[in-house]
C-alpha cells in the first residue's frame, strides 16, 4: 500500500516545523568549553556563534604566551565539540514522532 501524498506531505512539513524550532533553541542555547582546569572558557551558542572568551590572570605567563594560546584553542575546540553534540541531540530530539515515508530520513 502506497502511503497517501496529504499525509506524506503533513509529515514533511512537520519536520520541517521542528527542524526550525530546533535551530532557534540552538540559536538562543549556549554551552561552555573550558581549559587548564577552568582557567580558560569559551562561551558559544549552538550554532557555533562564539560570544565570549574568559581568562583568569593565573593563565597568564608573557614568557610562554604559547602556552595561553594552546589553552584557547583547547576551549575553543572543546566549546566546539559541545555545541556540536548539542545540535545533534537537538536535531534528533525534534525529529521525534515525525512519521517520513523511507528514503526521506534526515541523515543525523
Amino acid at each position: 500500500m502506497q502511503p497517501n501524498m496529504q499525509d506524506m506531505m503533513r509529515s514533511v512539513q512537520k519536520a520541517q516545523q521542528e527542524l526550525l524550532k530546533a535551530q532557534d533553541e540552538l540559536a538562543k542555547a549556549t554551552v561552555e568549553g573550558t581549559a587548564g582546569g577552568g582557567v580558560v572558557t569559551v562561551v558559544c551558542t549552538g550554532n557555533f556563534q562564539f560570544q565570549a572568551v574568559k581568562i583568569k590572570p593565573e593563565a597568564v605567563d608573557t614568557s610562554d604566551m604559547g602556552m595561553l594560546e594552546d589553552l584557547i584553542l583547547t576551549a575553543i575546540n572543546d566549546a566546539t565539540k559541545k555545541a556540536q553534540a548539542m545540535g545533534e541531540s537537538k536535531m534528533q530530539n525534534s525529529m521525534k514522532g515525525v512519521n517520513l515515508p523511507p528514503g526521506l530520513g534526515l541523515g543525523f
